[in-house]
């Protein structure tokens, strides 16, 4: 005869069961997200978690005899194999041997862009410099869609006599992180640092120093025909976690899987992508419908491939890089949660993924470094952001 104790030991355990089921299930969105979850791997989660549950409270409370020691051992099975598949069902990694997409964006040309080039578009103050810079010049790099921000600079404040190809440089963000972390660069314009850059940093014993600098939006685009102007933010987290798969579930009936593009990790846009989504698991790239909708490999032309009569892609990047840069004229920018990511909105906070992107060193600026950080921090730095495309930090009222 079971005891008293025994009985309300199987109940508590019960309860924390269900109650552990529930709260993952609640952490990840499951709840909120319920009638947006459109294919099977985005339910696989829901399924182990209640299978993880239902198979607890089985094993509590039937008989554990020899007749049914093969339908226990099954359920006990069952539950051990919800446990360990849950991180691979958050993340839909299902798929052996497959090869991921990796790679930067193809090398543009940016010599338009070199300081004191001829016939440079650099953005160029129209009155003298407040600041030079003739000895012991910061070495710059940073992200492709800032160089023609930091070579403005440069090419303001830098002595051209004094001045060296090497000195400015576009590796694009990850290299330049890796640049900053080993030494090679003093400053590198870009967005905020990936927990990899920032655990790399540690691992050198370097202290990444974030200055602020201007604010820039991250957009989210699709193929020019695509129908759909608006998604929500939350739209956008059950998509990247595998929740829907469907452009129906958006209202788009006609427009059949939703390709959902992603960046290599550690680049500009991805950790863009990971601040939006926060704890919640990015799924890993699903298989695609035809190896050839791969294309290029730039995020920026994916956007507007072309399946079944459709365009069905889903990519992201940021705005300047998106509209001025790099220009998919096939491509269109969506409205987030109602607002267009537009220089007013971003100016008064209405689009809501904004964010700031800095200049980075190891360790607080020092000597010529702080100077030139100092500078761009100042009404003609801040002016020459605005001029170029970005959103300065300082308002516009102290600009002109």
């Amino acid at each position: 005869m079971k005891t008293p104790i025994w009985t309300i030991l199987r109940v508590l355990i019960t309860l924390l069961a269900w109650v552990l089921a529930g709260y993952t299930l609640h952490r990840y969105e499951y709840f909120t997200s319920f009638r947006e979850i459109d294919n099977i791997i985005g339910m696989l989660p829901v399924t182990l978690a209640i299978v993880f549950a239902t198979g607890t409270t089985a094993l509590l409370w039937m008989k554990h005899t020899r007749q049914f020691a093969p339908v226990s051992g099954t359920i006990a099975l069952l539950v051990l194999l919800s446990i360990l598949l849950f991180p691979t069902a958050l993340r839909g990694n299902w798929w052996l041997n497959m090869t991921l997409p990796e790679g930067e964006e193809p090398r543009m040309d940016l010599t338009a862009f070199i300081p004191f080039s001829e016939d440079s578009k650099l953005v160029r103050l129209e009155e003298p410099s407040t600041l030079t810079l003739s000895t012991d010049l910061p070495r710059l790099d940073g992200a492709t869609a800032l160089f023609p921000l930091y070579a403005a600079f440069a090419e303001t404040v830098f002595d051209q006599d004094a001045f060296s190809a090497d000195i400015v440089r576009s590796t694009g963000t990850r290299n330049a992180y890796g640049a900053l972390i080993a030494g090679e660069v003093d400053i590198i314009f870009v967005a905020g640092a990936s927990e990899g850059q920032r655990a790399a940093a540690r691992a050198a014993g370097a202290e990444l120093y974030f200055t602020p600098i201007g604010h820039e939006a991250f957009v989210f685009l699709v193929g020019a025909e695509n129908p759909i102007e608006n998604i929500s933010s939350q739209q956008i987290r059950n998509i990247y976690s595998g929740k829907t798969r469907h452009w129906r579930t958006l209202g788009w009936p006609e427009g059949g899987q939703i390709i959902a593009f992603q960046r290599p990790e550690g680049s500009g846009s991805q950790t863009g992508l990971q601040m939006i989504m926060g704890d919640l698991p990015i799924q890993v790239p699903q298989p695609l419908p035809d190896p050839s909708l791969l294309g290029t490999n730039s995020l920026m032309q994916q956007v507007s491939v072309r399946w079944q009569g459709v365009q069905p892609a889903l990519g992201y990047s940021y705005r300047f890089f998106a509209t001025s840069l790099y220009q998919n004229p096939d491509a269109k920018l969506l409205s987030v949660d109602g607002v267009a990511p537009t220089i007013e909105n971003i100016q008064n906070g209405s689009y809501p993924f904004v964010d700031h992107f800095y200049a980075v060193t190891t360790g607080e600026p020092r000597g010529n470094i702080k100077l030139f950080i100092d500078w761009i921090l100042s009404p003609q730095g801040q002016w020459i952001i605005q001029e170029t495309g970005y959103v300065p930090r300082l308002p516009p009222r102290l600009l002109s």
